[in-house]
């Protein structure tokens, strides 16, 4: 399986016990729904190698604490450490309303509601402290935060995101 078919679920960040559990600190607002999984994909080099579990369970808030078929002793769990964990994109949850996937929203066109169309989303910035749509409409490029307070309707059926954005925030970019 390619990474390019796979969602980021979060990274092994320490062992847990000698007998080679590690915790996972995930990246997803809903811990809870990945508690009972049965294997994941684990990112060795540059392949994706499938790991089976044999218990899995949360850990504090968003550690997983995850007990590997192959994995029985501390130095086979050491040398996971630092290594990122994937699922298939088939295993994402389905979004409703104004949530969506970042990797979802890709070439969906931008509305404002008071300039019309203003682009579409070539990408997402997730590595500053804002989250930033990367807009591209023509030659020009936007950046507008992602955030509940300017989106004001995700409309898949016509892979659309309209918006409300800040006074002054568009002609920053268009003039």
């Amino acid at each position: 399986m390619r990474k390019e078919d796979c969602f980021y679920l979060g990274k092994v960040v320490s062992k847990y016990s000698f007998k080679g559990e590690v915790l996972v600190k995930l990246d997803t607002d809903e811990p809870d729904i990945y508690e009972n999984m049965e294997s994941v994909l684990v990112s060795l080099g540059n392949n994706l190698v499938p790991f089976f579990i044999d218990r899995c369970r949360l850990h504090k808030s968003n550690l997983l604490r995850i007990d590997f078929e192959e994995v029985k002793d501390e130095p086979t769990a050491d040398k996971l450490i630092g290594s990122e964990l994937y699922l298939p994109l088939t295993m994402l949850p389905p979004l409703k309303g104004n949530k969506f996937y970042y990797h979802e929203v890709i070439g969906f066109t931008i509305m404002d509601e008071a300039h019309g169309d203003i682009g579409v989303i070539e990408s997402i910035n997730d590595s500053a402290s804002q989250d930033l749509f990367e807009i591209k409409k023509g030659e020009k490029e936007l950046l507008i935060p992602v955030t509940d307070d300017i989106i004001t309707k995700v409309d898949r059926e016509n892979r659309t995101i309209h918006v409300k954005t800040p006074e002054g925030l568009v002609e920053l970019y268009l003039s």
